[in-house]
């Protein structure tokens, strides 16, 4: 495995996926690409400008509990991975956490002409999956796409993830983060479902 991945994993038919941690600085301009677009307005970040983005990230890189990743595949940036301790997140208010839970969020790239083909956005979820159940020793992964975001949400239980409930995750004013609130669905991933046996 390369210095520079924190995971690697051989995806067949597609090539090799590595996970690195976020450059907020390095990566602004990529990911303010992806962010901008329209299909991306779930994310939350439409309208920011480069620098925003990068300060974002920054910030996040200075947490314990909030970490971001870039997904390259054979060295080609592919999507926006984020993984966070649900207990210290304001999911937290919605549901019972249980120890061994791990938020993630996930931003695909714009598909290119690799990752257009059929089954790439599974393969990716399962890259993903395999890096914080089993790499990062979690039991259960939680999710909370906005309920708008039907094709996310989709994408989530066809990988197995169970349907939870759809909460309205608080508002967050402080003076480094601001988050609207968010109508959500929740879903959750066990270890035991995702690697039976």
């Amino acid at each position: 495995m390369s210095d520079r991945y924190v995971h690697e994993q051989k995806v067949d038919g597609f090539g090799t996926v590595g996970l690195r941690p976020l450059d907020a600085e390095g990566d602004a301009d990529v990911v303010h690409g992806w962010v901008s677009e329209e299909r991306a307005v779930f994310w939350g970040m439409n309208g920011l400008t480069r620098d925003q983005v990068a300060e974002i990230y920054a910030h996040m890189a200075g947490l314990d509990t909030h970490h971001a990743f870039l997904a390259e595949l054979d060295g080609t940036p592919v999507g926006l991975f984020q993984t966070y301790e649900p207990t210290a997140d304001r999911v937290s208010e919605c549901y019972p956490a249980e120890p061994g839970d791990i938020g993630v969020h996930l931003l695909l790239a714009p598909a290119g002409e690799q990752e257009a083909r059929p089954g790439w956005s599974s393969a990716l979820m399962d890259v993903f999956t395999s890096y914080v159940l089993l790499g990062l020793d979690r039991r259960r992964i939680v999710v909370d796409p906005d309920v708008r975001n039907v094709k996310a949400i989709t994408r989530f239980l066809r990988r197995g993830f169970e349907r939870g409930p759809v909460v309205t995750l608080p508002e967050i004013d402080l003076p480094d983060v601001y988050l609207p609130e968010k109508k959500a669905q929740l879903a959750f991933l066990r270890r035991e479902v995702a690697f039976p046996g």
